[in-house]
């Protein structure tokens, strides 16, 4: 049941809609005048404003109508009026009027005026709910995802924020590391101490000790002061070990104490101090293999792996890409007041079809240059990177050429384009063939049939 209210200063007009619109099955509420109606709108929910335009007592139909679209800007509006003018019609639209009715009207074209403004009205209702139940499904702070992927992330982070244990996120750059340890200290109970981040790859090697633990005055030259250090700054909270792959050797022994003992000594201090702080660390190497090559301790590795977090790739998740193209679409068009509503089909073709080897990163990159550069309403081809304009060619072609009089071999053309992409693939790669696998999206097993069956040699291609 729809809730209208009714707004006119002559009863017999708001006796009669009454009368009319309950029999249609409809909640009717009445006001006498302008004033009445925008207390109404102010303290109660409706569906429809039927307000007639010129009324006495300071408040008229323009001043309903914009009180009400203040309130709830989904809740239609329609106007009545006896003196209608262009000028009055212009106005009333620009202030988001749904329809414009003139008096004496027809029964028949005003429930139809009705009927029209309640099912959009029900459409924008359902597409905010629609969107409030996709956002709590497919979203995880600013992550964005409803893969299968992505929900073993989201589950994984929610099973792992009310414990303690460290935990060790994996995956490749622009993944979002960052994003999953935000979120998993937001759900624990360390919620409302400090969040830490710390890039150990951006830390000069004589200066992370200090950075890391903290130091006392005159413990080296320029040490002024006395400063705390980032594990104390986290105290209590969250500290995030980002590039953990990059720490040097000297540095990785340290840490393995803090992490065994949790106390921290500050550069020139002879005593410890108790720290209290979760560690989740995140890397884009193989800790493994560096293990084995001796460039990382194999206790330090263990004792960080206690809960591994693999993320996903862009490409092990592009069903995701519709849903963070418009999430990022969305955040950019807000952030720089534009007025984009989207994107034109060919844009999404492209998109859909990009690698993306910088992951999200790379994706959330593009579409803010897009959302720069476009001055239209729909991102275009034009505003998106030249390298991705470029690549459309192949899908032109194959959307724009002719087939010859005499035909075509269709097998041919596609083991030529196979065999051509495939060796590109690896020369990028410089013969890897597991990697030239990953960008083509395909499976190791399928990429060595390809080789076998094109008699392609990944060893022995010219640069």
């Amino acid at each position: 049941m729809s809730r209208i209210l009714i707004v006119d200063d002559e009863r017999s007009m708001r006796d009669f809609l009454s009368i009319l619109l309950r029999k249609t099955g409809h909640d009717v509420v009445t006001a006498e005048n302008g004033v009445r109606a925008m207390e109404l709108v102010s303290t109660e929910s409706f569906d429809l404003v039927l307000t007639d335009l010129n009324m006495p007592g300071g408040a008229g139909g323009l001043e309903v109508l914009s009180e009400t679209k203040r309130q709830d800007p989904s809740t239609q509006v329609i106007l009545m009026t006896a003196f209608a003018t262009s000028d009055t019609a212009v106005e009333a639209m620009k202030l988001g009027a749904r329809d414009y009715i003139t008096k004496p009207f027809k029964v028949d074209e005003l429930l139809v005026q009705v009927d029209k403004a309640l099912d959009v009205r029900r459409l924008e209702r359902e597409n905010f709910y629609l969107r409030q139940e996709l956002a709590s499904r497919t979203r995880l702070e600013s992550m964005v995802g409803k893969s299968a992927p992505m929900k073993r992330v989201f589950d994984m982070i929610m099973r792992v924020a009310p414990a303690r244990t460290t935990v060790l996120v994996t995956g490749e750059s622009g993944t979002g590391k960052e994003l999953v340890a935000r979120a998993i200290h937001a759900r624990s109970e360390r919620a409302a101490s400090a969040f830490v981040p710390v890039n150990c790859g951006a830390i000069p090697e004589n200066l992370i000790e200090s950075e890391l633990f903290g130091h006392i005055k005159g413990a080296f030259t320029g040490a002024g002061t006395d400063k705390k250090g980032l594990f104390a700054s986290a105290d209590g909270g969250t500290i995030f070990l980002d590039e953990i792959g990059e720490l040097p050797m000297p540095m990785q022994v340290k840490l393995l104490r803090v992490l065994q003992e949790r106390r921290i000594k500050p550069v020139g201090s002879a005593t410890e101090q108790e720290v209290n702080c979760r560690i989740v660390a995140a890397t884009n190497r193989d800790l493994k293999a560096m293990v084995e090559e001796g460039t990382f301790r194999e206790d330090l590795y263990y004792r960080l792996n206690v809960i591994e977090l693999g993320l996903p790739s862009l490409r092990e998740r592009r069903e995701d890409l519709p849903l963070l193209i418009h999430h990022f679409l969305e955040r950019f068009a807000l952030e720089m007041g534009k007025n984009i509503r989207g994107i034109t089909r060919d844009v999404m073709d492209i998109m859909l079809n990009y690698p993306y080897d910088g992951n999200v990163r790379e994706l959330e990159n593009i579409i803010e240059r897009a959302v720069t550069l476009e001055m239209t309403e729909m991102i275009t081809v034009e505003s998106l990177p030249y390298h991705m304009q470029k690549g459309n060619d192949l899908t032109r072609w194959a959307t724009d050429f002719e087939i010859p009089e005499g035909g075509l071999s269709l097998d041919e053309i596609v083991e030529n384009l196979e065999r051509s992409v495939i060796t590109k693939a690896l020369r990028r790669t410089n013969g890897v063939r597991k990697e030239a696998a990953r960008l083509l999206n395909i499976s190791f097993r399928s990429m060595r049939y390809r080789l076998e069956k094109y008699g392609i040699d990944a060893d022995g291609l010219d640069d």
